[in-house]
């Protein structure tokens, strides 16, 4: 069966238009977080995408129509890769001035050939920006968090296909050209279109389900106006805020600061076997389990999806090993309170400012290092960070 492009591009502006406003309007209902409105201004880029072209086919806007459009098809996977950083917890202030950048080069392109550039005026820019973007992206979903839900590898999948279908594309324009009969038949506009559909369909679809398995701990992100959680636990940058203030005013006295990393492992697998209820009520009894076993003048914040942190004060390591001690142990009188059943692994990372120093950032990140060796150690469920020092089982 033959399908002529103008059915082929009707096809697909309805599906991605559906497609955008249904996940643009669960985004709004959800109230979410920076990832998904990142995301769904992923979308919103691909929803005006169809309609810039549609105003050049109808014979509007000429080149300006084509620059737009590129740009926005660009700006769609630029701010999918941006999203990814986002629910990664990574920085966006470098990147995302730089996807503005290669969407203005990309429109750029299309004005600089103009109208002789015809049909296909700065078409390689903007697939060559495709491929590199569609590469971050799917390296990004690999990365910690997002990685270690199944459903993101997915999701990576689509960004690969995306990167070799547009690079594969781009070779074939520059050598065989666009109005080549291979290159009409195997990467022209109709497969192009087929390709965008199904893309867009798996992407909304993985999409929805990451959002879902984040929802559990998107549920504590309401905080006041002091950047507290409504449980009690402070949020990152408050957390990070108040680090910084206990450490520097530590070290002119030279006081011991004890940074507390406490990890829970599986949380994604238990949804999975158990449900949303019983990872919820798990989760429940871990963030209130640190709260309440932590030492009562400690600070506890917020450390991704699967970490928390405590500062407080010790006298000597071995104090700060018995406070790790007590929370570790308290955590599981927690979990035995929810269910005998589902006992998450967990672990402890301690980093002290007398062996580590008085850096806030190298004491978060011997802590991390610390819990996610403990995590996953059978013989160990505390260590200590920054020393190589391995501390004993304290179950």
């Amino acid at each position: 069966m033959n399908v002529d492009l103008a059915t082929v591009s009707l096809m697909t502006a309805l599906v991605a238009n559906v497609a955008g406003a249904v996940f643009v309007i669960d985004t709004v209902l959800r109230r979410d977080d920076g990832a998904g409105r990142i995301w769904a201004v992923a979308f919103l880029s691909g929803m005006a995408t169809t309609i810039a072209y549609s105003m050049w086919a109808a014979g509007l806007g000429g080149p300006i129509a084509i620059a737009v459009g590129n740009a926005l098809f660009v700006n769609t996977t630029g701010c999918m890769w941006l999203g990814s950083r986002a629910f990664n917890q990574r920085r966006l202030v470098i990147a995302a001035p730089f996807v503005v950048f290669v969407d203005l080069l990309v429109a750029a392109a299309v004005l600089v050939e103009g109208a002789e550039g015809g049909d296909w005026a700065g078409w390689l820019t903007m697939g060559l920006s495709l491929v590199a973007f569609s590469v971050c992206a799917a390296a990004e979903t690999l990365r910690r968090p997002m990685g270690r839900i199944g459903t993101a590898w997915v999701l990576s999948a689509v960004f690969v296909v995306e990167a070799g279908f547009y690079l594969v594309r781009s070779v074939v324009f520059v050598v065989a050209g666009a109005e080549s009969e291979y290159f009409l038949t195997w990467f022209g506009s109709t497969v192009a279109n087929y390709v965008t559909v199904v893309l867009t369909i798996v992407a909304v679809v993985v999409l929805s389900v990451l959002r879902a398995a984040r929802a559990d701990l998107r549920g504590y992100a309401w905080m006041s106006q002091v950047g507290v959680t409504t449980d009690g636990i402070m949020l990152a940058p408050t957390f990070r805020s108040a680090l910084n203030d206990v450490v520097e005013r530590a070290s002119w006295r030279s006081e011991i600061v004890a940074v507390l990393s406490v990890r829970v492992e599986d949380l994604v697998q238990i949804r999975t076997a158990f449900g949303a209820d019983i990872v919820g009520d798990v989760i429940h009894a871990w963030r209130q389990g640190v709260r309440r076993f932590a030492p009562s003048t400690g600070l506890v914040g917020e450390d991704g999806d699967d970490g928390l942190l405590v500062v407080t004060r010790s006298a000597t390591a071995a104090d700060a090993r018995r406070q790790a001690a007590a929370v570790y142990r308290g955590l599981f009188e927690s979990f035995a309170a929810v269910t005998s059943a589902v006992i998450p692994a967990v672990g402890v990372g301690v980093a002290l400012t007398e062996t580590v120093g008085y850096d806030p950032q190298t004491l978060l990140l011997a802590a991390r290092e610390a819990s996610a060796k403990a995590a996953t150690s059978i013989e160990s469920s505390v260590l200590f960070g920054g020393t190589g020092a391995v501390i004993d089982d304290l179950a």
